[in-house]
This record gives structure tokens, C-alpha cells and sequence, in this order.
């Protein structure tokens, strides 16, 4: 499928779903859609997987035949089916019944059948608790079909559902939809959810421009990224993953340049977003074996994984990126001032847990690894407790580059942001700053890094390319020594070192009066003249 038609297909189910939801709120909604392009997923996965197993015993059915073909043979081989599903649950991990396929979904949905609901509550929970991998676990658990705001009684719902399902059905039966293809539509809808629910779509989603970004900087090599990317990347981790955007984007700019991720690691603590994220990560294709997402509170370092006490044995990664939550409130400890990540630098303040975000990432970052992270402005200047923690990792060398971003990029905060890139080793001992703030295209709602598309500049490319050769360009980059913010007391507001002014012009005061000297006289010089003329004609002067 091409990329116009994939862009087409996440178009027609946005479409869908715009028409669908009425009155209910655009989260609400994006939880039923989204399962349901899921569970679409699921079950074409399941079948492909069946028919390559059962070759040529796999029914063939006619056109007019609506059942599934599965169905037609669990039904007459009833007796092989354990054997066949625990052979599928060894190789893609989860089984999936066939009154339970989408397909059979589909034709519920198209005949309005009264059991559509709890059929489809069935099946969540079978894919749920049959499977063997821990993947699937609570998957579903936040999508309420028995929710009055699908309907008030169970005759509502059900009628309801089955006019969403069946929508869905046709939008997609238009496009031949791989795993690529549907990955593609699902984040497509993703983004256009987080445009229409306001501040609420910062918890889950990281505008695409940006997470390009993010994703073509880590994949470059670390200490000269001027060689490119990286061949491989063993490990990747969001601690603030969202939907898995932003993850998922790091490995697709690998792919891109031929190399590959070992595993993807995010962490997330929204129940409903850390769902999203783990069905993202399969609709694109990653075997469950490849990422691991948790569901914990990355400040409160939950994750065992993450916890790991003996220096020796602790996990790194070679990539981090992230878009945590700007300035969060929290409740740092006594104890927390202690503890391993936070130990060398101190504790961010209650007010703004931005650097306590930074700090988590950066103690899990390997000495040949690249972390770049969102966070906003104030991080780069504010005082107290922040300016040590930023003086102690300028001293440390450990920024790499500061780049600044135009205002009203998120659908959540009209607020300028920056991106900090962080090293552990680093092999330039100066600090890159990038003043984008003035290339973007204005909308009404929300700006825009340009792309390059048409005529149009490349924002995105700009930045990478600048950061990538380490580029100085007047009015947008510069390298600035550590002896000069040193002197700037470790401030890293970015317009100290890169001013985006143009400087006023400077004016000849003695020139500017020779002018007006001759000014004047040729003035005197046309009057002169042209009062010649009225008292010729007998007329008053001027």
C-alpha cells in the first residue's frame, strides 16, 4: 500500500469515528475505536498464522459465505483444535476463538445481531486471560462496554456497537491493510484524538515533528554523530511513553538506515495510555518478545527492572528520549535524596519535577548512549535547587546541546520548549545551542515544524543536520565554551548565546544632517520658483 493510501485509510476511520462519537468525549471514544482496530489486528494475525499452519486443510469458501474460515474448521476438527491452539499460543503468543474474530465481529455487527456486546466482551476477556505471555494481561481492562455512554441500556449499547463496528468493517475493507498499513492508521488516529481533546493529549502523545526530532538524534552515533546512524541499538527506553509514538519512531529512523533494536523499553502511568502503548507496539509489527512496557511511576522508580541496587548489574540503555510531564508537582523525601539516581546531583523541587525526570533517565544512560528529552524553558535558567543540579551536569560535561523550539507546538501547553541532548561521554567540551524558535509555519490552533514538503524549508532537518555536523549559522547555532557559561553563572537561556535580534541600523548623524541641509535648500529652491510664477499672474504667494 502506498503512502497516500495509508494516509487515506487513517483519513476514512478518523472520518468514521468524527461522525460516530456524537456528543461523547473524544477520549472516551478513541478507547472503543482504537480496541476495535486492535482486535481487527489480532485476528488477522491469527488467521494468517492459521492458514500457514493448516496449508491446504485451511478452508476455502465461497464469496457469499459469511462465516469465518476458521470457524468452518474448528468445527470439523474438534478433536485437533487443543493441539492447534497451544501450537499457536508457542508461536504468536495468544489464541483468539472464532465467534471471537474480527470477522465474525463484523458480520454480527452487519446482521445487528442482539449478542454483539457480549461476544465481544468474551473475546476481550478470553485474549486477556488465555494467553500465555504476560503481554495481554489487562489489555482491555479500561474499555467499558457496559458504559452508559454508549448507551442506556443494554439494547442501546449493543445497537450502537454494532453501527461503529460495521462502519469500521467497510472503512477498512476499501484498503488491503497490512500490519504496517493499520500501525500507520492507528497512530494517524492517535494524533488526531490528541488534537481534539485538548490539554488531556499531552499524557499520551508527542507531536510527530517533534518525536522525529528526538528519534534522528539518538540514532546518530554518539560521539561523532557527523558518521551517522548507528548500526544497532541494543536497547531504547521512553520512561514516559504514552501511546509508544515516540518509541516507535526511534525505530522506524533506525530501520530507515539499515540498522535494528535489540528491545524497547517504555514505562507509563496512565492505565489507558499504557494500553494504547502496548497495542501500538504490536499493530506495528513488534513481536511481544521485543519491547517490554510497564505500568508504574518513573519518579517512584516502581519498575524492578529499573531498581537494581548493585551498580555491576545495572541495566543501560543506549538510547533514551522523552516528553514527561512539564513543571509536575511532586512529593520528593528525605529518603529520595538518597537514593541512586538523584544522589551526585540533588533533588529537583516540588514545584517542577522536570530535572527529577532528567536525572531518572540519564543514571540509566550507557557510556556510549544518547538521551534527548522535552522539558520546558524554565529548566534552562530558574534558580535554587534547579541551578545546581543544571551547574553540576554543565561541570560534569555532560549537556551536549540545547535546542530551543517555537511556542504552541503541543496540543496541551502553548508554552516554548526545549529539547536537552545528554551524554555520558562526550567527545566535544563545549555546548551546541540551537535558537529554531522563528522557523515553523503558524496555524490557528497549533504551529508546525515544516517538513520540507513542496517548497516549503525543512525545520526538522534544519535542527538534525545542525546537530548532527555541529554547525554554527549566525542567528540560529552556535558552539559556546564552558569559560563563557561559566561566566553566564551555568544560565543556559538560549537567547544569551543566540540571539535571534537583528541588530538595529546604525545611523551618521552628521550624514543624516547633510541630507537635510540639502533637503531644505531644494525646498526653498522650488518655492523660490513657483512663487516667481504667481506674481506673474497677479496671485498670492506662498
Amino acid at each position: 500500500m502506498t503512502a497516500l493510501e495509508q494516509q487515506q485509510l487513517g483519513k476514512t476511520l478518523w472520518a468514521i469515528a468524527d461522525d460516530l462519537r456524537g456528543a461523547m468525549n473524544a477520549d472516551d471514544f478513541r478507547d472503543y475505536m482504537l480496541s476495535f482496530l486492535f482486535l481487527r489486528y489480532l485476528s488477522e494475525n491469527y488467521e494468517q498464522a492459521a492458514k500457514k499452519e493448516l496449508g491446504s486443510d485451511y478452508p476455502i469458501l465461497e464469496v457469499t459465505d459469511k462465516r469465518s474460515p476458521l470457524a468452518v474448521w474448528y468445527e470439523a476438527n474438534q478433536a485437533d483444535v487443543p493441539a492447534f491452539e497451544q501450537l499457536l499460543r508457542r508461536k504468536i503468543h495468544y489464541v483468539i476463538e472464532p465467534q471471537h474474530l474480527w470477522a465474525s465481529i463484523a458480520e454480527m455487527a452487519r446482521k445487528q445481531d442482539g449478542e454483539l456486546l457480549t461476544t465481544l466482551q468474551q473475546g476481550f476477556k478470553y485474549i486477556e486471560n488465555e494467553s500465555f505471555e504476560s503481554t495481554f494481561q489487562g489489555l482491555f481492562s479500561e474499555i467499558n462496554l457496559d458504559s452508559e455512554k454508549l448507551g442506556k441500556n443494554y439494547t442501546e449499547r449493543n445497537k450502537r456497537l454494532c453501527t461503529i463496528i460495521q462502519k469500521i468493517a467497510e472503512g477498512i475493507g476499501k484498503f488491503s491493510s497490512d500490519a504496517d498499513t493499520l500501525g500507520d492508521a492507528y497512530e494517524y488516529l492517535i494524533g488526531q484524538f490528541a488534537a481534539g481533546s485538548g490539554k488531556k493529549a499531552g499524557e499520551f502523545y508527542t507531536p510527530q515533528q517533534l518525536s522525529t526530532i528526538l528519534s534522528k538524534i539518538v540514532v546518530l552515533d554518539s560521539q561523532d554523530p557527523s558518521l551517522g546512524a548507528k548500526p544497532k541499538i541494543d536497547r531504547v527506553i521512553d520512561f514516559a511513553c504514552g501511546s509508544g509514538s515516540l518509541l516507535l519512531n526511534v525505530r522506524e529512523q533506525l530501520r530507515k538506515t539499515g540498522g535494528k533494536i535489540g528491545k524497547i523499553y517504555g514505562q507509563e502511568y496512565n492505565i489507558t495510555t499504557y494500553n494504547l502503548a502496548r497495542m501500538n507496539m504490536l499493530l506495528h509489527g513488534v513481536k511481544d518478545t521485543e519491547f517490554a512496557i510497564h505500568h508504574g511511576d518513573s519518579l517512584a522508580n516502581d519498575w524492578d527492572l529499573l531498581n537494581e541496587m548493585n551498580p555491576a548489574k545495572k541495566i543501560e540503555f543506549d538510547a533514551i528520549v522523552a516528553n514527561p510531564p512539564f513543571s509536575y508537582r511532586w512529593e520528593p523525601n528525605e529518603v529520595m535524596g538518597e537514593d541512586f539516581r538523584f544522589k551526585s546531583f540533588g533533588l529537583a523541587p516540588k514545584s517542577a519535577a522536570d530535572f527529577a525526570f532528567l536525572l531518572h533517565g540519564f543514571h540509566f544512560l550507557s557510556d556510549s548512549g544518547t538521551m534527548a528529552i522535552i522539558l520546558p524553558h524554565g529548566v534552562l535558567f530558574r534558580g535554587g535547587a534547579e541551578e545546581r543540579i543544571r551547574t553540576k551536569l554543565l561541570k560534569d560535561n555532560r549537556i551536549d546541546t540545547v535546542i530551543g523550539l517555537p511556542s504552541n507546538l503541543f496540543f496541551s501547553t502553548g508554552i516554548p520548549v526545549c529539547i536537552i541532548v545528554l551524554k555520558k561521554c562526550k567527545k566535544f567540551d563545549d555546548v551546541l545551542f540551537i535558537n529554531a524558535a522563528e522557523h515553523y509555519e503558524k496555524g490557528k490552533r497549533q504551529n508546525r515544524l515544516r517538513d520540507g514538503e513542496g517548497d516549503e524549508p525543512n525545520d526538522i532537518e534544519k535542527i538534525v543536520s545542525t546537530y548532527q555536523f555541529r554547525t554554527e549559522q549566525e542567528r540560529y547555532s552556535r558552539r559556546v565554551s564552558m569559560e563563557e557559561i561559566e561566566q553566564n553563572a551555568y544560565n543556559l537561556n538560549i537567547s544569551r548565546y543566540v540571539s535571534t535580534s537583528v541588530d538595529e541600523e546604525v545611523i551618521d548623524l552628521d550624514e543624516v544632517n547633510v541630507k537635510l541641509v540639502e533637503i531644505e535648500k531644494s525646498i526653498k529652491e522650488a518655492r523660490d520658483k513657483h512663487n516667481s510664477f504667481l506674481r506673474e499672474l497677479g496671485l498670492k504667494e506662498i
